[in-house]
């Protein structure tokens, strides 16, 4: 699993979590990381997020920034994870 600075990263393994990611949530400080993942949403959240797209050896393949509430997300074909950021943890 990938590390990043100051943010704790949670995996979205049930349904509950998966379903819901980071929607309605503000000021987060932590990740989520979802495994044999494509594509996310962006519908109903607060604020904007940070997103990463891995392979199964979780080498990114594409980062995404600042993306904005109400977007869809679908990453490149070899990408296995994603993980939902707070947004600003992408320099």
């Amino acid at each position: 699993m990938l590390s990043f600075k100051n943010v704790t990263i949670k995996p979205a393994n049930t349904f509950l979590s998966r379903f819901c990611g980071l929607m309605f949530k503000k000021n987060i400080n932590y990740g989520l990381m979802f495994r044999n993942c494509r594509a996310i949403h962006t519908f109903f959240m607060f604020d904007k997020i940070d997103v990463v797209a891995t392979d199964k050896k979780d080498n990114i393949i594409k980062k995404y920034k600042n993306v904005k509430p109400g977007r869809i997300l679908i990453a490149p074909k070899p990408t296995k994870n994603i993980y939902e950021l707070p947004k600003g943890t992408l320099k």
